[in-house]
């Protein structure tokens, strides 16, 4: 069994390598050829627990997903993503389940509602690698990536409830609702008391490996004690993500640096082999077609996909025009609240917070637009993943359920994983091209807003070292201002010879090395509080620092060359 995964592994992996080196999206290319490689008789056919699988892949794909998701994006598209990640889920699983049940009564209601939980949450991992190849707006992108985070927790919420429907269980709609929020509070709970923990560890301890090696941990206990508390896993290593992603700008440079390739590998592993599986399943599939009766299944079938395929839609341009909707109604309020007698709009305070202006009112307010072209993009990326086939192989364990529905839910569960990932992935970018969506705006105002905060933070930088001068000569001699002036030129104009520069700081190589970091300091500082401020989105902030980063490699390497 072990070698079987090894070299199912090494196939996904390699296949995988090939997608991108050809720049094809490696999902579809993985899938596909997994399933033409199921017919081949020495391929193994592996099986893998449910349980187990959502235990070792969903934590830290979850986990890099979260690292990677700008928080202030995140939370203005909140409203948008809530819609998507949770009344979608709800709604999806509400048609679909009634449909099976009305198609194969034998089901039963909680076992077609089940059904319907399982095949509820798209995976966007698909999504998300034709979207940056094709260069989608960064507004869809966060929808899609914050839905994908949420929406695993509603559905699995939704399976809990129903297996113990199945098992005997009296639960009622106001039982599950808090089943719902419970597994919410526990599950944020738990990842913030571990991005909390993991971030004190990555600010306190200078050592890249440790922090790297204890980021690899993390999310699977977070998953794990969150569940065990009867939280959600899920919503425990979002949060964690979200927090330490967040904060990881305040952390060492060295960890960043491990941090990235470390995930970026572990993400092309783990998506190599969830979806080859995907394609490997298949022999099962066509074996539980042949032992029981599958003309009802193949009908069920075919009747769920389309069933996901237009629900989709229909629910996306219904709640965009709703939230739109909302969004004015909140700006009135506000807006009569700011002109008020006696109340100035600058005084106006959002939820019992610090008095806000109006532009920033209106900023926080407001949903991030999407066009219909965006939200038409948003109801065709719903392709399936590992959540459906993981929960539909864990379905078959459940008390309550006889081997025949069982059967029926893994096949409609691998039917809808594969429909939607070839019917939709291979489609999804002619629409995207044929739509014009694309973020050609946004790199304008990114280059604009680069442009500003690259001349602001200059002018930090260059008000540290004056500060610094004056007090250089007290503390070293006036005979090393020119020394500094030297090195300080060096800083500011990166151009500079290296070599000529470090010549001249030889003599005080520690002082001047202080300096450097110093400077580097401030001008990171600088950074995040024009995010705090509003004034710098995520990912211009993000590159920015990558940028600095590289300098103080750069420092850190000629003084390990030196010494």
């Amino acid at each position: 069994m072990e070698a079987s995964i090894f070299f199912v592994i090494v196939g996904a992996v390699a296949v995988a390598a090939v997608a991108r080196w050809r720049g094809w999206p490696a999902p579809l290319l993985v899938t596909v050829v997994a399933l033409a490689a199921s017919f081949v008789p020495f391929v193994p056919n592996i099986s893998i627990d449910g349980h187990v699988l959502l235990n070792i892949v969903l934590p830290p794909l979850l986990y890099s997903a979260a690292l990677d998701v700008s928080f202030v994006g995140f939370h203005r598209a909140l409203p948008q993503i809530r819609r998507l990640g949770v009344w979608l889920v709800v709604v999806t699983a509400a048609v679909v389940g009634l449909l099976a049940w009305w198609v194969m009564p034998s089901l039963t209601l909680p076992g077609a509602l089940l059904l319907g939980a399982i095949v509820a949450p798209p995976d966007a991992v698909s999504a998300a690698s034709i979207g940056r190849r094709l260069g989608l707006p960064r507004r869809v992108m966060t929808v899609l990536s914050g839905e994908s985070l949420i929406n695993d927790a509603t559905s699995l919420t939704m399976f809990r409830v129903f297996a113990a429907i199945l098992a005997g269980a009296t639960v009622t709609v106001w039982g599950g609702v808090g089943q719902f929020l419970l597994a919410v509070g526990v599950g944020m709970l738990v990842g913030l008391v571990f991005g909390v923990a993991l971030h004190q560890l990555r600010t306190r301890v200078d050592d890249a490996v440790v922090n790297g090696t204890f980021g690899l941990l993390a999310p699977f206990g977070a998953y794990a004690i969150a569940e065990e508390l009867l939280g959600s896993g899920v919503i425990a290593v979002v949060a964690m993500g979200l927090f330490v992603g967040f904060n990881a700008p305040k952390t060492s440079y060295a960890t960043r640096q491990q941090e990235a390739p470390l995930w970026l590998s572990a993400d092309f592993l783990l998506e190599s082999f969830v979806f080859a599986y995907i394609g490997l399943q298949l022999p099962r599939v066509v074996a539980d077609l042949t032992e029981g009766e599958g003309g009802p299944i193949v009908t069920l079938s075919v009747v769920v996909l389309v069933a996901v395929l237009v629900v989709r839609p229909l629910f996306v341009y219904p709640a965009g025009a709703w939230g739109r909707w909302w969004t004015r109604m909140r700006l009135r309020k506000w807006e009569r609240l700011a002109s008020a007698p006696g109340v100035a709009s600058a005084q106006v305070r959002l939820r019992g917070r610090r008095p806000i202006s109006e532009d920033q009112l209106r900023r926080r307010l407001t949903e991030t637009r999407l066009s219909w072209r965006d939200n038409a993009v948003i109801s065709w990326a719903g392709m399936r993943g590992v959540v459906t086939l993981a929960t539909a192989l864990a379905a078959a364990d459940l008390a309550g359920l006889d081997a025949r529905a069982a059967d029926a839910i893994v096949v409609v569960a691998f039917v809808v994983t594969v429909g939607t990932l070839l019917l939709q992935g291979l489609t999804l970018p002619w629409l995207i091209r044929a739509l014009g969506v694309v973020d050609d705006t946004e790199r304008e105002e990114d280059a604009r807003e680069l442009l500003a905060v690259r001349e602001r933070n200059r002018d930090a930088g260059k008000a540290y070292l004056r500060e610094m001068r004056r007090t250089w000569a007290d503390r070293h001699g006036a005979d090393q201002l020119p020394a500094f002036d030297a090195f300080a030129k060096r800083l500011v104009r990166v151009e500079a010879d290296a070599e000529q520069a470090e010549a001249k700081a030889r003599p005080t190589a520690e002082q001047f090395t202080a300096l450097a970091k110093g400077w580097l300091a401030v001008r990171r500082e600088m950074l995040l509080e024009e995010r705090r401020a509003g004034n710098l989105s995520e990912e211009v902030m993000r590159e920015l620092i990558t940028a600095m980063d590289a300098e103080e490699l750069a420092l850190d390497t000629r003084i390990a060359l030196r010494t």
